[in-house]
């Protein structure tokens, strides 16, 4: 029986394409690093102030709250509509269409959708800004390292050799070797 795994979080919102990077980098390594990936869909717009993405992140809140077996999957559909595929986010139906392709059911996400205005939900998701924001965060995404007692915040996609290095891990590029080969 190997080490524990350690924990990061991943504070993050689909406006973000780096943000993206990111996610897609932790999510690969996960496993190759044995770290628990916390992933913490967060504002942006509650860090810098504009962002126009409120639906979704309260979406995927949601989605957090009631199917976290489903936020990796959600999370990358949106980022896919809006950074790949240049479709809407914001709409209803666009979120919906979204976590249907995710794989979610379309009463699971009628289900969800409806609930992203209630106190519930939107207290959630200001928590996680407040908590990004207490961490230091000047926008998005940030990674959060709790490592031996001590807590490491690194801002920014582009900061994967640091993390690596913090972890005591190899970093292999954006495409490790055992995911390059499943591609």
């Amino acid at each position: 029986m190997g080490p524990l795994p350690r924990t990061l979080e991943l504070f993050y919102d689909v406006l973000s394409p780096y943000s993206w990077l990111g996610f897609e980098v932790l999510c690969r390594y996960k496993n190759i690093w044995n770290i628990n990936l916390q992933l913490r869909p967060s504002l942006i717009g509650g860090i810098m102030k504009d962002s126009g993405s409120l639906s979704a992140m309260r979406f995927l809140t949601a989605v957090s709250m009631e199917h976290p077996e489903m936020l990796e999957k959600v999370s990358r559909e949106l980022w896919m509509r809006v950074w790949s595929r240049d479709e809407d986010i914001s709409e209803p139906q666009s979120i919906l269409a979204a976590a249907e392709k995710a794989g979610m059911s379309t009463e699971q996400a009628r289900g969800l959708l409806e609930k992203i205005s209630t106190p519930d939900v939107k207290n959630k998701l200001k928590e996680t800004t407040e908590a990004a924001c207490k961490y230091g965060a000047f926008g998005l995404p940030i990674t959060v390292a709790h490592l031996d007692g001590q807590t490491h915040m690194l801002f920014g996609s582009d900061r994967m050799e640091l993390l690596a290095h913090l972890l005591g891990e190899k970093w292999m590029g954006p495409v490790p070797p055992a995911i390059n080969a499943r591609l």
